[in-house]
């Protein structure tokens, strides 16, 4: 038994006519009688009795009849369901990203992707930069969100990344003298508290080769393992930060419709930092991963632009 003897049978049923099926069906009225022709033969037994030019239906067809409307149903739910998923309206995504932007940014790219698509469901996981690679190594996820990291060499065979490069902001609290300079320098920074990521970090290497550079005092107040906790200690007013671009977005995010206690301002000289967009090598990804990953491609790129409006 196929689909097209099972849909031409149920429209007989619902019909009780050969040429009336055909019309619903736009087949020939011969063909419509073959077909249910060699349902019977297939099946070893008739399935209609014809009296007076009609047709009718054998006790035993009322059960095929049920269970042939069930299976068309599924048949059309499918083909709706994959339909849905050819033009990116339905599917899952999952997502493994480092802290930062997992908090704000990422939850607020996927609402807006997510908004007019009727059936997406996202896992967002929240993990070191190391676990994200392990993670994309391991072909978990179909996303990855981290910094550029030395294990992103090493996993090349198992990964796909794209890096996107940022030139950081330095935050700076809003009632601060520098709140009303356009560009703050390693100078403004002389020998006032500041915050940085631990030293191994490549942000904190590179400011701490521009302030011996420049000769300058490095003071640091606050370390932490990411940029976002260095905004509270910037609001109340303990210390300036160099911070990348994503930061900044996450604070404007999460201060949205309140006063901002802190200000974002062009750093120079240019501090860089460089974000990954990883994607499994040998995982198969969806039409609507490939589609959301470009999208966060893009949106990171617009972002690196300059600081959040």
């Amino acid at each position: 038994m196929n689909l097209n003897q099972m849909r031409a049978f149920h429209e007989v049923m619902l019909t009780g006519s050969i040429s009336q099926t055909a019309r619903n069906l736009n087949r020939t009225q011969p063909s419509i009688s073959a077909t249910i022709a060699n349902l019977e033969n297939d099946l070893g037994m008739k399935l209609f009795d014809r009296k007076g030019g009609r047709l009718h239906a054998v006790p035993e067809a009322r059960y095929l009849f049920e269970e042939c409307g069930e299976l068309l149903k599924r048949v059309a739910t499918i083909t709706q369901n994959m339909r849905r998923i050819r033009a990116l309206e339905a599917g899952e995504l999952r997502i493994a990203s480092m802290p930062g932007p997992s908090v704000f940014v990422l939850p607020d790219i996927v609402s807006k992707y997510a908004k007019d698509k009727s059936d997406i469901k996202t896992t967002l996981v929240s993990r070191s930069t190391e676990a994200v690679i392990q993670l994309l190594a391991a072909q978990q996820y179909d996303i990855g969100i981290c910094d550029n990291h030395p294990n992103l060499s090493r996993e090349s065979g198992l990964i796909d990344s794209e890096l996107v490069r940022f030139s950081c902001l330095c935050a700076v609290p809003a009632q601060s003298r520098l709140a009303a300079d356009k560009i703050i320098t390693i100078d403004h920074l002389d020998a006032e508290p500041i915050g940085i990521l631990m030293d191994e970090h490549p942000v904190s290497i590179q400011l701490q080769d521009a302030f011996s550079s420049a000769g300058a005092s490095m003071n640091v107040a606050f370390a932490t393992q990411y940029f976002i906790p260095l905004l509270t200690y910037v609001e109340n007013g303990l210390a300036c930060a160099v911070v990348d671009p994503v930061t900044a977005q996450s604070y404007k995010l999460y201060r949205s419709g309140q006063t901002a206690g802190v200000i974002f301002k062009p750093f120079h000289p240019d501090i860089a930092f460089e974000l990954a967009i990883l994607r499994p090598n040998h995982r198969p990804v969806s039409l609507l991963a490939k589609d959301f990953a470009d999208t966060l491609v893009g949106h990171f790129r617009n972002m690196a632009g300059g600081p959040p409006k």
